[in-house]
């Protein structure tokens, strides 16, 4: 991007007065271009991008892709089933979409095929992957985690973590062509530490953030960079599903240092980050959006 004072005119042989004036009139001309410029040729400009896990506009995956998109990004997206389609659809309407299509994570076939669909769409090539994905039956974040049935156990790893491996593997070939690749996902802090209620989505995030790490020195050497956002409570359709969740809301507003609640447009900005060429040398890596919760004991 630009920086302000490169974009300032230099006035020469004029008099003193009059190139003040000019200089203060040409510095306000310049951030209107520099503003503009931002807009239209942002840190995203160019790249293609596929977001899973956008199911409506609350969701912390459709606040990345507003933001990616606000960037100069080319979007594809992914639903799961028919519930909601049109929600999705209507969404990626709104911006620069290249591709909606269905995607069940649990099939190696499926995710295989949207791939292809992708690399179709994007000429072979993929620059940027949204991993919003996650899943835990209702009432095994109600009760005790010891009695989480071993089958929903495997459901909730296999969809939240397993499913981040499959689409690296898939996304690998896409983001070489590219020249590079940022993947993303969205963690918890209760993959670190026991939350009441979070349960198997505990364990399956603490799977996921592991994932990352091994991800991230595999893919590497072909320049594809694999992070983390942990995010504080936000109000989403899937937090609703948790046990006690207002509590977990003003748990982190009373405790955390900077006493507020995080929205999901908090949580695309630091995404945004991560996935763009201002984290070019950061891989492995989780980033906290929890207004600071995270760092304190108790």
């Amino acid at each position: 991007m630009l920086d302000r004072g490169d974009s300032r005119p230099t006035r020469i042989g004029r008099d003193e007065g009059r190139a003040a004036d000019e200089e203060r009139d040409g510095a306000a001309q310049g951030c209107g271009a520099y503003r503009r410029i931002a807009r239209v040729a942002g840190a995203f400009e160019g790249k293609r991008a596929l977001v899973l896990g956008v199911a409506n506009k609350r969701s912390i995956a459709w606040a990345i892709a507003q933001r990616l998109a606000d960037e100069g990004a080319t979007l594809a997206f992914t639903y799961q089933g028919d519930r909601i389609e049109k929600s999705v659809r209507d969404l990626a309407a709104t911006v620069d979409g290249a591709l909606v299509t269905e995607c069940d994570v649990r099939s190696d076939d499926d995710v295989g095929r949207v791939f292809d669909e992708v690399g179709t769409a994007f000429d072979g090539s993929l620059d940027v992957l949204v991993h919003s994905v996650a899943f835990a039956a209702a009432e095994d974040l109600e009760g005790r985690f010891t009695d989480t049935p071993r089958d929903r156990f495997w459901l909730a790893l296999d969809v939240s973590a397993y499913s981040l491996v499959a689409c690296a593997r898939s996304a690998e070939p896409l983001m070489e062509q590219a020249g590079g690749g940022s993947i993303l996902t969205m963690t918890y802090l209760g993959g670190e530490r026991a939350v009441p209620h979070y349960n198997v989505m505990g364990v399956a995030k603490a799977t996921l953030d592991a994932s990352v790490k091994y991800l991230a020195w595999d893919l590497g050497a072909k320049n594809i960079r694999v992070n983390a956002v942990s995010a504080g409570p936000v109000r989403t359709l899937a937090a609703r599903s948790i046990a006690g969740f207002p509590t977990m809301e003003a748990i982190v507003e009373e405790r955390a240092p900077l006493h507020r609640h995080v929205g999901a447009d908090d949580v695309a900005a630091g995404a945004a980050y991560l996935l763009s060429d201002a984290a070019k040398n950061v891989t492995g890596t989780t980033l906290y959006v929890d207004s600071g919760y995270h760092a304190m004991g108790m």
